[in-house]
């Protein structure tokens, strides 16, 4: 990949690849992925925390421009913006405006403790509401609910029962079924999918049930 000019955007990245997308709506289509460097939260049971650091020894640096053109070249119509939290690099919104004008459907997927307004509307925004088992359960921001529609959607990664109590008073609080799609996620090898699902059907909330589809295929295989 070539060296980027001076005066282009320039995102940190520690992963490009494509992939079956493993979660949501979109579950099951091949998919181009945009793994940005940096996070701000450090949850318990993130299996991606080598995309932390900014800085660190596998982050390299790639131009708006020239991922346009990788995501050109896979020939794939889905991609995925995500991390770490992608909102920490104002060229996200860029890339992101700049992959939609070309037709591209995008899924960005954020920890939800940072702003998603002004995205472009085409963009499909995921928002992760940590639950107390993440450790982050203060840094959601609401002020995000004012902007996601129906073709969003909040994911809850459930731990255990307090996580699933939780979140079910958050969901029923807020009318979270009104305002964009809810998924419940078990963590993966933390709380057992069987049983989340039987306390999906003991209540009937509404919420979709996910399974990491790419963890069913390949396990904690990294790009993957």
């Amino acid at each position: 990949m070539r060296v980027p000019d001076p005066g282009e955007q320039i995102l940190k990245v520690c992963e490009l690849f494509e992939s079956i997308q493993g979660e949501g709506a979109h579950s099951g289509y091949p998919c181009f992925f945009v793994r940005l460097a940096g996070c701000n939260l450090r949850c318990s049971y993130c299996d991606t925390a080598y995309g932390w650091d900014q800085d660190g020894p596998e982050v390299f640096h790639v131009s708006v421009d020239d991922l346009a053109v990788r995501v050109h070249a896979s020939g794939l119509r889905l991609v995925q913006v995500t991390g770490g939290e992608p909102l920490l690099q104002p060229g996200s919104r860029i890339l992101l405006r700049a992959l939609t004008s070309r037709g591209y459907t995008c899924l960005l997927e954020t920890n939800g403790s940072l702003s998603v307004a002004g995205l472009p509307p085409a963009v499909v925004k995921i928002l992760d509401w940590k639950t107390p088992g993440s450790g982050f359960p203060a840094s959601f921001l609401l002020d995000n609910l004012r902007h996601i529609g129906m073709r969003d959607q909040i994911k809850f990664v459930i731990t255990d029962r307090r996580d699933y109590e939780w979140s079910l008073d958050r969901v029923r609080y807020h009318g979270l079924h009104y305002i964009c799609q809810v998924i419940f996620s078990p963590a993966w090898k933390v709380l057992s999918p069987v049983e989340l699902a039987a306390w999906i059907l003991e209540d009937r909330p509404f919420a979709r049930l996910q399974l990491q589809l790419h963890k069913q295929l390949w396990g904690d295989k990294k790009g993957a």
